[in-house]
């Protein structure tokens, strides 16, 4: 298997080749690279509305949707965007040469406030159609407001901040009255609260922006031409609407922070980028004279809410003398800046251009941009037409501009959703951190993008990064789908290797034990994945020959465990004597196969464990499996060891009841070799029918035999009911159990006498002993003194048997009685029968003309009857019908047969020349045999009433209609 690696390493080289040539035909290394990456639309797509106003527009403001527009000299047209169709005029009123210097509307629309040139403000609701000026308000250019977005209401401004072309900040409130609207001055106060100023003195006030941060802070941002301040402080709780008198008095001594900038176009303007509806801004672009100054706004810092701030230049196109930016506005990504003639669009991650408008002088000249904020449109206008811009999906290029300033993470997030652009994003952060030595974190990268495995595998071999290898491949086999069975087949093979040679190479290193420790749980980790089970499990030979190469038995065992490969896992212990090892393995998993197949070794070594886990293991071993290893451990080992065996044997016979032969004849074996003692009880406990003993009973005679167990021999010939063999072999050992052995053929009396003649033999001719002798002959009542006496020597004297002889002729005397007595009841009994039988043939029975045959139920003398002593009545004819079908068929037979001769012999005799003797020696003859056969006809027609007796009681289960005729009655009832 490492030859067939390093195969397909040297095969990577080659491919490399391959891949240069590609490259330098043009053949894409990634699959995505061909697909177009946008469609072609820009990101700002301009629109002109269809309007053509009456007058030149002076001014435009535009929020939550609602339009307001400055027409002439005295106009206000209002639309709401939602219904353009239905606009709004209102007249100003105004009769002076006053002009509409700006206008301001407020976050939901609802407020309008209109400076005129001449130091005058109106003020218009959205739900009005008439102008009313703020006279306290008189006196003063506005340049600026900050609108109160948390107290604002559609009735009700809220504290506002006013900056002048003075440079005074003013804070003031409107309200308008429901019930009658303006029968009171709509500016509630304007009080003066800050003076702005610059090095040459007080400057007009260009921007103000209110923000609230955490815990109640508010943030004032106020721009001058070259300055932009801010302000921070609480209003207390509960104060809101006593304004932020509080937070510009803080500063009345010393001047709030502020950033400054030399060159000036003698105004600035400051736009704030808001993700969400009711949100607070999250960065900021202010156009003064070096240049955009654009950051972001956290809201966390104490002092000063600017944060990454950078100062992007204007394009060297822009010349400030001569084309100075009139507006700007801030997108997610982009502030757009406003040219007499054109609009330019800057990306706020690296300061280009990316998109120019050109607008035809037809148009004429650009006089303002503004956003609305809660739609994200853009408005622009010249005196007489009106654009909108709408910003599509402005995040489509970023990911480029984060890749291209190596922020991967954000340029990832910007093109998680576009696999293609995801693809060269990550290829260009594996290549940035292999260039800077982050070989794992290149290794991650590389494995999820579509550039060639070769080429990259390639990489990090020449570079001689095994880890980062390793990393890599880990990653790729990750990805890959289970349709890709040879990939994942290849790929898990060369990991396997790759750990083992680094595993070796950390092995041998004692400073690097904590990393080794660390790649081996990583190696394990690996073998034990779901994902690759199965491939590890198609291929497992192949991983057993890899760790077999590297001599890494730990792992080898460790992989044959995640295999379920026990059998190899016992072989390895085994191998290494580790025998308790193998049989917790055993015990563990419960295999029978690997029991039957380890035991011969293990019961060699750990006898009484393995026995301990074979009982553990109940009824799922066959023990008829595991005697070949019993015999061949109790062949070699001591008695005290084949105990064990029998323990074993013991338990299968007497726990688990097991019956087969093979069980009982071995520890029938063992019995006969080292428990004798055992052997005779373990006989008897089996009992003695032969049809429920379990072992080989001439296999446990001869093995009874060999090894001269003779009471265990006669149990078997007892079981065998060879009685004769028993009683021989008991003689041998004791007359007792020849006497037991002698009384068992209880059926069989000769048998039995024949047996207690031979006991009596041998305590005469063997024993010599008179009085045992006798003993036999009160033991068996078939023995007599005449049976014992032929086996007594001549010389025997008569002493010896007197006793006995007296017995013997009382039993004799006895028997003798009984026979008369039976005798005599036999001669009484003969006697009484002849009387019944004389009885018998007188008896008769009376029979009434009218009586009638119980069959037929006609007359019975009208024709041959029978009479029973039942007192039923049937014409012979009747009755032969009634009982011939319910007669055996060899009676029927035999019945036919007599009623043909019966007919044969009532015909007259055809011959006329017969002599007289003849006819008479003839028709005596005749009338004999005719008579002889009407009685063997009686015999059988007339053996019993066919009402009264058996022939009734057998026919009770028979239908009362014969089934074959019954649809025929069935429909003589119908």
């Amino acid at each position: 298997m490492a030859s067939i690696l390093d195969e397909y390493e040297d095969s990577l080289y080659r491919s490399a080749s391959v891949q240069q040539s590609r490259a330098s035909v043009g053949i894409p290394h990634s699959g995505y690279v061909n697909a177009r990456l946008e469609k072609e639309t820009p990101i700002f797509n301009k629109q002109r509305i269809d309007f053509t106003p009456p007058e030149k527009i002076n001014s435009l403001v535009v929020s939550s949707n609602q339009l307001c527009m400055s027409l002439g000299k005295d106009t206000l047209l209002r639309i709401d965007l939602g219904k353009p169709d239905e606009p709004n005029q209102v007249e100003l009123g105004r009769k002076d040469e006053a002009k509409v210097y700006k206008m301001f509307l407020d976050h939901t629309g609802s407020h309008l406030l209109i400076a005129l040139n001449t130091s005058e403000c109106l003020y218009l609701n959205r739900s009005v159609q008439k102008v009313r000026a703020l006279s306290r308000w008189k006196g003063h250019l506005i340049e600026s407001v900050g609108w109160n977005k948390f107290l604002g209401s559609e009735t009700n401004t809220g504290p506002i901040l006013v900056g002048t072309a003075q440079g005074q900040i003013y804070e003031a409130e409107i309200s308008v009255s429901e019930g009658s609207l303006f029968s009171t001055n709509p500016d509630q106060y304007f009080r003066q609260v800050y003076t702005l100023e610059e090095e040459s003195g007080p400057a007009p006030v260009c921007c103000l922006e209110i923000e609230r941060g955490i815990e109640g802070k508010f943030f004032i941002i106020a721009t001058t031409r070259k300055r932009l301040f801010q302000f921070v402080g609480k209003v207390p709780e509960g104060t809101e609407q006593q304004g932020f008198s509080s937070i510009f008095a803080l500063h009345a001594d010393h001047l709030p922070s502020f950033r400054e900038f030399p060159a000036s176009f003698g105004f600035s303007e400051i736009a704030f980028y808001t993700p969400k509806l009711r949100s607070n801004p999250r960065s900021f672009a202010w156009m003064m004279g070096n240049g955009v100054l654009y950051g972001t706004l956290d809201y966390s810092r104490p002092d000063s809410i600017l944060s990454d701030e950078r100062v992007w230049v204007y394009p060297p196109d822009i010349d400030i003398n001569v084309n100075k930016p009139i507006s700007i506005v801030l997108t997610q990504f982009h502030f757009l800046l406003l040219l007499p003639d054109r609009v330019k669009a800057v990306c706020t991650l690296n300061g280009q251009v990316v998109f120019q408008d050109l607008f035809l002088e037809k148009f004429g000249l650009l006089t303002r941009m503004i956003k609305d904020p809660t739609v994200q449109q853009i408005w622009i206008h010249t005196e007489k037409v009106v654009f909108r811009y709408h910003v599509q999906r402005e995040s489509r290029d970023v990911w480029k501009m984060y890749m291209n300033m190596n922020k991967f993470d954000l340029a990832k997030e910007y093109c998680k959703d576009r696999p293609e652009c995801l693809d060269i994003v990550l290829a260009k952060e594996a290549e940035h951190c292999f260039q800077n030595k982050r070989y794992l974190d290149s290794a991650k990268c590389y494995a999820l993008t579509q550039n060639y495995f070769e080429e990259i595998a390639l990489k990090f071999i020449e570079a001689k990064q095994e880890e980062a290898l390793m990393e890599f491949l880990i990653k790729k086999l990750s990805n890959l789908k289970p349709s890709e069975k040879t990939q994942t087949t290849l790929l898990t093979t060369w990991l396997t290797e790759l750990y083992l040679n680094w595993l070796g190479i950390l092995e041998g290193d004692p400073s690097q034990r904590n990393l080794y420790l660390d790649t081996r749980e990583k190696f394990r980790t690996f073998l034990s994945s779901p994902k690759n089970k199965d491939c590890l499990f198609n291929n497992r030979a192949s991983i057993y020959e890899l760790l077999a190469s590297h001599g890494d038995t730990e792992h080898m065992v460790y992989f044959a465990v995640i295999m379920h490969d026990y059998e190899r896992v016992v072989a390895h212990h085994c191998q290494h004597d580790e025998y308790d090892e193998a049989l917790n393995v055993l015990s563990r998993h419960r295999d029978e196969k690997l029991f039957y197949k380890f035991s011969p070794v293990l019961i060699q070594h750990i006898p009484k464990k393995v026995v301990d886990a074979w009982i553990s293991m109940g009824s799922r071993l066959d023990a008829r499996n595991l005697i070949p290893a019993l015999v061949n451990y109790s062949q070699s080992a001591s008695t005290q060891q084949i105990n064990e065996a029998i323990r074993y044997m013991e338990f299968c016979v007497y726990q688990l009841e097991e019956t087969q032969q093979a069980i009982h004849n071995y520890l029938l074996s063992l019995y006969a070799l080292c428990r004798p003692d055992s052997l005779l009880s373990y006989l008897e406990q089996a009992g003695t029918n032969p049809n429920r003993i379990h072992y080989d009973l001439k296999y446990a005679l001869r093995l009874c035999a060999e090894h001269g167990h003779h009471h265990a021999c006669v149990h078997i010939y007892k079981v065998m009911e060879l009685y004769e063999e028993a009683v021989d072999l008991a003689l041998q050992v004791d007359v007792d159990l020849a006497k037991s052995c002698a009384d068992l053929p209880e059926d069989d009396e000769e048998l039995r006498k024949k047996l207690w003649l031979k006991i009596a033999r041998h305590v005469v001719q063997e024993e010599k002993d008179v009085k045992k002798a006798m003993a036999c002959l009160s033991s068996c009542a078939l023995l007599k003194i005449e049976d014992v006496l032929p086996f007594f020597p001549d010389f025997v004297t008569i002493d010896h048997f007197k006793e006995a002889i007296c017995n013997s002729l009382e039993d004799y005397n006895k028997h003798i009685e009984e026979l008369k007595r039976e005798m005599e009841e036999a001669t009484q009994s003969a006697k009484r029968i002849r009387e019944d039988i004389q009885e018998m043939r007188n008896k008769y029975g009376s029979v009434e003309p009218q009586e009638k045959c119980a069959a037929c139920d006609f007359p019975l003398l009208n024709r041959p009857f029978y009479l029973f002593l039942c007192g039923h009545m049937f014409h012979y004819d009747c009755l032969l019908q009634a009982v011939f079908p319910n007669l055996p068929a060899y009676k029927q037979a035999k019945l036919e047969d007599l009623q043909k001769k019966l007919a044969a012999a009532s015909q007259p005799s055809k011959s006329h020349h017969r002599p007289k003797d003849a006819d008479n020696i003839s028709l005596g003859k005749g009338q004999q045999s005719r008579e002889q056969i009407k009685a063997d006809i009686d015999d059988i027609v007339a053996a019993e009433c066919v009402y009264c007796g058996e022939l009734m009681i057998r026919s009770i289960d028979k239908p009362f209609i014969d089934p074959q005729k019954y649809e025929e009655e069935m429909q003589s009832w119908l």
